[in-house]
């Protein structure tokens, strides 16, 4: 008797959550503070699940998606304007020691690795000290000396989005990479 009622609540409170993060995700993208710290890991199967967080994810992604990731050049590419433009960068890791925090004030990033594992140091921009340098308007970068608070490794095929208020220190590793980055204006 106790364990059908056991089950049964079980049942109703994952029922209550499953409708409470459909109606979290269907909400538009500006009530999800999506400038306010919100670094998030996933892997590109799964990239739908964030479509509804900016009106132009489901394009970012789909341009992803529609890419011969093998034998992709280097260059950028205009997606939608200014809005949205992608990179494909060709560099050099380093390790962490060297990599310095950034931000970027008008643009969300999306950057996924192509051809290795590339990690990442991430730190909350209200948890940074004074920047290294003034912010560069031209490039919207920002620099710090600060040193990550986390790290967090991806391989290809997942990918990672920094907002406005996350500090990150990209291209952390061994070696020579290729990867994607994706540059989403916030609107």
């Amino acid at each position: 008797m106790h364990f059908s009622l056991f089950y049964f609540v079980c049942a109703f409170l994952l029922s209550k959550m499953e409708r409470n993060i459909y109606k979290f995700l269907s909400l538009p993208y500006w009530n999800h503070n999506l400038t306010k710290g919100t670094m998030i890991v996933d892997n590109l199967a799964n990239a739908a699940n964030y479509y509804n967080l900016h009106p132009l994810f489901e394009k970012a992604f789909e341009f992803i998606g529609k890419l011969d990731i093998d034998n992709v050049e280097a260059g950028t590419t205009e997606i939608e304007g200014n809005l949205l433009k992608a990179t494909i960068a060709e560099a050099k890791l380093k390790p962490a020691a060297a990599a310095k925090l950034e931000t970027h004030k008008r643009f969300i990033d999306i950057q996924m690795p192509v051809t290795k594992a590339e990690t990442f140091g991430w730190k909350s921009l209200s948890s940074l000290s004074q920047p290294k340098e003034g912010y560069d308007v031209n490039n919207d970068i920002e620099f710090f000396d600060d040193d990550p608070s986390t790290f967090v490794t991806l391989v290809p095929g997942e990918f990672i989005i920094f907002s406005p208020e996350d500090g990150h220190a990209p291209l952390i590793g061994e070696g020579e990479i290729k990867k994607i980055i994706i540059k989403v204006a916030v609107i």
